[in-house]
């Protein structure tokens, strides 16, 4: 889908850049790739057994753009020119996905409906319409399907939820360890793996993670983006892309708070 101009330039705000570069390649090298926070720094690779990590470690926070807040839904909307957003509310602040990023904006004086702004973006809300204002141009907004926020009651002991469909699987992490599950061929598959962190990228909504079993690899990538269920056309805050055993799956999550 083609973007607008209004979300192809940067916003200086601590969620991040409004585009980047694109998922990373998995590594073709046997020896565990680097740890790279969001400065770019290199950390040392933690070299003790896959089950001992797992076993002592907590689970790593993961980017605040991948969570609802308070929020109790996801609402998606469908605007002109051709743009998909998520947006939800929560804390008395928006947060705002776009295909190529995610933004958190503060309430704005207005006459009618409700305004939120960050630097020179503007979402204008007025029942199920919408109008979203940048330097750069418009879009013209209409709201669409919304869904409940998962929580903890939904999906205990989980951080992080995501699946997706042909074929249907689904991957959680655990929320006090790492360590995650995989429901995979509509559930006739199922793996539980310690993974490493490689990348951590909390401004931009990135994260990487590997397999932390040398027996069965894997390279799992989540981005704070807008993403829609590519069955019922449900809105989430995070696109999940998963490689496994040479097959792509991909699909869409959220964080699940405490």
């Amino acid at each position: 889908m083609t973007l607008s101009p209004l979300f192809l330039r940067t916003a200086g705000v601590a969620c991040g850049a409004l585009w980047l570069a694109g998922c990373a390649a998995p590594q073709s090298s046997d020896e565990p790739p680097p740890v790279v926070d969001s400065t770019g720094a290199s950390a040392v690779a933690d070299e003790r057994p896959a089950a001992e990590v797992a076993a002592s470690e907590p689970a790593p926070l993961l980017p605040s753009l991948f969570f609802p807040g308070s929020a109790e839904q996801f609402v998606g909307w469908r605007c002109q020119p051709a743009q998909d957003l998520v947006s939800a509310y929560a804390d008395d602040e928006l947060r705002l996905w776009s295909r190529q990023g995610a933004y958190r904006l503060a309430p704005a004086v207005v006459a009618s409906g409700a305004r939120f702004t960050v630097d020179d973006i503007s979402f204008w809300n007025r029942g199920d319409e919408a109008l979203v204002e940048s330097d750069n141009g418009r879009l013209d907004c209409q709201q669409d399907l919304s869904r409940s926020a998962m929580t903890r009651a939904d999906r205990p002991g989980v951080m992080f939820h995501g699946r997706g469909n042909e074929p249907g699987w689904i991957v959680s992490l655990d929320h006090d360890a790492p360590r995650l599950s995989l429901l995979l061929d509509y559930g006739e598959r199922e793996l539980s793996l310690p993974y490493r962190v490689t990348v951590m990228d909390n401004a931009n909504g990135r994260v990487r993670l590997v397999s932390g079993a040398a027996e069965q690899p894997f390279l799992l990538e989540l981005e704070a983006r807008a993403c829609f269920d590519d069955m019922k056309g449900d809105p989430f805050p995070v696109r999940v892309t998963l490689t496994l055993d040479g097959q792509t799956y991909r699909g869409c999550g959220q964080g699940i708070a405490p």
